[in-house]
């Protein structure tokens, strides 16, 4: 037998489909790969009857499977002499469920390598020969294979479709242009697809000048990242070192500081023990003298005694006072409270110098800012959602609305003490610290400013240092006034500011703006500086002829 005269399937595992593996044969004569048997097997084990897969035949028990060399050989042998290439490329003839089939074969059809537009039938290679040979046929346009041919032909003319009717933006065939579509500006499909082609042409134009374009950006935007990453390493670096002498320089001060307490601890005990060494030299010199007077005192003879006696020596005067004058019992405790007292300092620059080195780090902007808003939409996109601080509230205003809106009093409320509080100024700030892109709404009535203001504002009196926009830590617009303070420099705005004011911060980008808003945003005030620490939002209210004064943080809808 030769070889092209073999069929695969006899060499083929009927459970997998694919050439042998370990062939095994069972007693009624089938083979399988080992694997695939002993997987059917097991599944059967429950049920204790084994069954051919192919004739059904039933074993039991369980027969014992010995590989078939033999088979297992030629299997061996027939794929090395291309018997599984051939399969394999006879299989990748055959059309699949997504490939276009030959409309001429019949059974298992081929795939199909062009299709014809004039026939609308698509063709194998060998069903094809014909368009390749005959004159006539030479003739028809022949495309890629499609599955989509019949969409060419007119649904009610049954012809193919060869006009573009632009009225109606649809392929026609003849008759449709002459019937329906008479008078309508109709023109030959490869006309129209001429014109499409152009315009495509030009798209994709502009798609690729996009293309690199962006390919472009991105190659900035890498440059940039790897700008971003070689800046944060060095400055990681810098600030290490920075720090490092820092602690270094406190080392050293701790050290000297030591040293210095050691040396004073040293000179003192000296000076004391040699006081002392002298008392008790005195002492011993002392109770010396007071042995001899002891020892002249019990003479019995009395002319003795009183021959002795005067040449007693004279008690000298002691090198000391009567008694030693110890100063407090302080010592080095003085010391203890300057270095804590260092140490407080230090933790005030610290705090406020963490609070600007933050703000630093969060204003590295590496992407061009975003322009700023204009329509309220637009603005709503950084819509933040703000609260009024119970415990900057002066005693002349009461917070309600879940302390987002505060109303003037005409008495005092009883507040506890708060070091936050303003104590004079009919003021109150936000709880939140706002940074970034941030914007909200206001709704006041009679007098109020509405402000932004740093956190390190004074709070206590009623001087300038209290007040928004009479000093360089507080921005204010004056709603009734319709004017605009900060450092006590008042700019008078133009127009009525209506009752909702809105108000856009874009904090890195060093820009605070006013507006009113109603059908549009209409600007009042625009700020340009430069914010060193994060702002709080804020209001003051007053009394305006007996008129109650209110402003509120509106949610927008």
């Amino acid at each position: 037998m030769e070889q092209n005269q073999l069929d695969p399937e006899t060499f083929s595992c009927s459970i997998c489909l694919d050439l042998l593996k370990d062939p095994v044969t069972t007693s009624c004569g089938h083979s399988y790969c080992m694997k695939c048997i002993k997987t059917q097997w097991d599944e059967e084990d429950q049920k204790g009857i084994h069954s051919c897969p192919q004739c059904r035949e039933t074993f039991t028990p369980r027969p014992v499977l010995k590989k078939n060399t033999m088979l297992a050989a030629l299997v061996e042998q027939l794929k090395k002499t291309g018997l599984q290439a051939a399969a394999a490329t006879a299989d990748h003839c055959y059309a699949g469920p997504e490939d276009v089939a030959c409309d001429f074969c019949t059974g298992r059809k081929l795939k199909a390598i062009k299709s014809c537009l004039f026939c609308l039938v698509s063709y194998c290679k060998n069903h094809l020969q014909p368009h390749l040979d005959v004159p006539g046929m030479k003739k028809h346009k022949l495309v890629e294979p499609t599955k989509n041919l019949q969409e060419n032909i007119c649904s009610r003319h049954h012809e193919v479709m060869k006009m573009f009717c632009r009225t109606d933006q649809k392929c026609v065939c003849y008759l449709c242009s002459v019937d329906e579509h008479k008078g309508h500006d109709t023109v030959s499909a490869a006309t129209e697809r001429t014109e499409r082609q152009r315009e495509l042409e030009e798209r994709r134009g502009n798609i690729q000048q996009r293309i690199q374009d962006r390919e472009e950006d991105v190659k900035l935007l890498q440059q940039e990242v790897e700008a971003i990453s070689r800046s944060a390493d060095k400055t990681v670096e810098d600030s290490e070192k920075i720090f490092t002498q820092l602690i270094r320089l406190l080392q050293k001060r701790s050290s000297e500081v030591k040293q210095q307490i050691r040396s004073q601890q040293e000179t003192e005990v000296s000076r004391v023990k040699d006081v002392q060494e002298k008392l008790e030299q005195e002492i011993t010199e002392l109770k010396r003298k007071d042995a001899e007077l002891e020892q002249l005192s019990h003479t019995e003879d009395h002319n003795q005694f009183l021959l002795n006696y005067p040449s007693l020596p004279a008690l000298s005067e002691s090198t000391h006072s009567s008694s030693i004058n110890i100063r407090p019992l302080r010592h080095f405790e003085d010391v203890t409270a300057a270095v804590s007292e260092l140490r407080e300092k230090l933790q005030d620059v610290l705090r406020d110098s963490w609070t600007n080195i933050s703000l630093m780090v969060t204003e590295v902007d590496v992407l061009l800012s975003e322009p700023e808003p204009k329509t309220r939409a637009e603005f709503l996109k950084y819509s933040c959602e703000i609260t009024l601080d119970p415990n900057t509230t002066n005693t002349r205003l009461v917070l309600s609305e879940g302390n987002r809106k505060v109303t003037w009093m005409n008495k005092h409320q009883s507040y506890s003490n708060h070091p936050d509080r303003f104590t004079n100024r009919s003021q109150v700030l936000s709880r939140e610290s706002l940074t970034g892109r941030c914007y909200w709404e206001v709704e006041w009535k009679i007098y109020v400013s509405v402000s932004v203001a740093y956190k390190n504002i004074s709070r206590a009196g009623s001087g300038n240092e209290c007040g928004f926009g009479y000093n360089d830590k507080s921005w204010a617009l004056d709603c009734s006034g319709s004017k605009f303070g900060h450092n006590n420099i008042w700019t008078s705005i133009s127009g009525p500011v209506s009752s909702r004011l809105g108000v856009y911060l874009d904090h890195t980008a060093g820009l605070l703006s006013f507006y009113s808003v109603s059908e549009t945003m209409t600007l009042l005030h625009r700020v340009q500086t430069t914010f060193t620490q994060p702002l709080l939002a804020g209001f003051g209210t007053g009394n305006f002829f007996g008129f109650v004064s209110s402003a509120e943080f509106i949610k927008p809808n």
